[in-house]
């Protein structure tokens, strides 16, 4: 949220499908997390960026499940960033379990 700095931290093994769910979710004004929705609909999608903070490179493995290391991806950037409270819309000791 370019409006306030809030930022949110999440997952995905298809960044294009969760990025397109995200966007869609909020326009309807139905996205889970409240907070996020509420900050949308007051400050207007124009507010908000979308970007890519980093990549998990894959291996030489093409059947190995990347869902674990992607996790952990996901953690040092919750831990670097602390998008919680004032900060983010991401709530403490809650990471997305779920790859999207």
């Amino acid at each position: 949220n370019t409006a306030n700095g809030k930022v949110f931290i999440g997952k995905s093994l298809n960044v294009r499908g969760k990025l397109n769910g995200q966007m869609f979710e909020l326009k309807l004004g139905s996205h889970r997390n409240r907070a996020l929705q509420k900050d949308w609909n007051e400050f207007g999608d124009g507010s908000f960026a979308f970007d890519v903070v980093d990549i998990l490179k894959p291996d030489d493995n093409p059947q190995r499940d990347m869902s674990e290391d992607l996790a952990a991806l996901e953690e040092a950037w919750l831990e670097k960033l602390q998008p919680y409270g004032d900060r983010g819309y991401n709530r403490a000791g809650l990471s997305v379990k779920k790859s999207g």
